[in-house]
């Protein structure tokens, strides 16, 4: 984990240098800090699996995964501002490796490293070798990982497109009425991302707890409760979703209250998900479960979901000549695949639902086999299939 914020660190300030007429280098330098950043996010959440069990790792998991919503709400207000300040953007890119370097100083000095399976076994750890393939193969079979994978990419996919064209759209949608004049030159009005990172940490703190708070009440009474609570929130989104489209060409307020509360209900799911993993994974698979997922869910979700909207945003624009209002209402309807991608994402937690509690229990049975460790033995698990209950 060092490493990889290591890298991200050196790669997230080195961005900030390069000038205009590098423009590969800078895409290289944003690449390399993705490649960092999931060095240690894929690490980190099964420290905490390993750490904690039951109420108290999904506390500890809610509080780790408060920070997504917050920092990246956090990120439009301070990038926005020091923008603002500044009249040049590379000074946002310098804010970040400062607080990284605090982060890197805690992680060596503070950071635990406890044995694979140390909360399940009363620290004395599981001890157990296979390869990647079979570890693919194991996940694989896991139809409640499975499904909540696919759960996740749908939430990735909303929330990388809000982040990334809800300040362009609300921007677009105040010069099409007259209120704003348009930008040709940097620096532009940037409000709207300083209001939109206000919402997104307001509704990403009230997110996690509501979603933490609703897990631990009915979990001990309905074994699928996580899967629910995760489905509710992002079908409750798609209407949040479709008011957000259709009224910001005539109430800026109303549309962010509406952001605010599709935030909310996708903000639910955050500890949850990571949670769902960690009780259906055995421990000496979670890393590969938590690569694979991050993977899938950042390619085809918030990776692939901005350019694929401004991909049909613009097919629609070239449709016909270039007018501020055409501009406005071709990104509108390029957004209207996200209200879809909601109710999608609600089926495949709905479909987690159906196999969560037995998956849930074949994973506490293995834990529960493995023999003491012993040096210089290792044990193979046999894979299990899921069987809907």
């Amino acid at each position: 984990m060092a490493g990889g914020l290591s890298v991200w660190l050196l790669t997230a300030a080195g961005s900030s240098f390069v000038t205009n007429s590098f423009f590969w280098l800078l895409a290289l330098l944003r690449a390399l800090v993705g490649i960092g950043e999931a060095s240690y996010s894929t690490i980190a959440p099964t420290i905490i699996g390993d750490l904690f069990t039951g109420p108290q790792r999904l506390l500890a998991i809610s509080a780790f995964y408060l920070c997504i919503p917050v920092g990246s709400g956090l990120g439009y207000i301070v990038g926005s501002s020091v923008t603002s300040l500044t009249g040049d953007w590379h000074w946002a890119l310098r804010i970040t490796p400062i607080l990284g370097l605090v982060g890197l100083i805690l992680l060596v000095f503070l950071c635990p490293n406890p044995p694979r399976g140390a909360a399940e076994t009363q620290g004395e750890g599981i001890t157990r070798n296979s390869s990647y393939l079979e570890d693919v193969k194991y996940l694989l079979k896991n139809k409640s990982y499975v499904w909540s994978s696919m759960g996740v990419t749908a939430m990735a996919f909303l929330t990388g497109a809000l982040a990334f064209w809800v300040p362009t759209f609300l921007s677009r949608a105040q010069v099409s009425q007259g209120i704003l004049p348009a930008c040709t030159k940097e620096p532009c009005n940037h409000s709207h991302s300083l209001i939109f990172g206000g919402v997104t940490v307001a509704s990403g703190i009230l997110g996690v707890f509501f979603g933490t708070g609703l897990s631990r009440l009915l979990k001990n009474k309905v074994s699928y409760a996580d899967p629910l609570i995760c489905a509710v929130g992002m079908l409750g989104s798609t209407p949040c979703l479709f008011i957000v489209i259709f009224v910001a060409s005539s109430s800026i307020p109303v549309t962010y209250v509406f952001v605010f509360l599709a935030e909310l209900l996708l903000s639910l799911n955050w500890s949850l998900l990571a949670d769902i993993l960690l009780y259906v994974v055995i421990p000496t698979r979670r890393a590969t479960a938590e690569a694979l997922q991050i993977t899938v869910c950042h390619l085809l979700g918030d990776a692939g979901s901005p350019y694929l909207i401004g991909a049909i945003s613009d097919a629609i624009q070239n449709s016909k000549p270039p007018t501020i209002e055409w501009s406005f209402r071709s990104l509108k309807y390029g957004f209207l695949i996200c209200p879809f991608i909601g109710v999608l994402g609600g089926i495949f937690f709905l479909m987690t639902a159906l196999y969560i509690t037995e998956d849930k229990k074949a994973a506490e049975r293995l834990v529960e086999e493995e023999p003491p460790p012993q040096d210089g033995i290792a044990i193979e698990p046999p894979a299990e299939p899921s069987k809907a209950t």
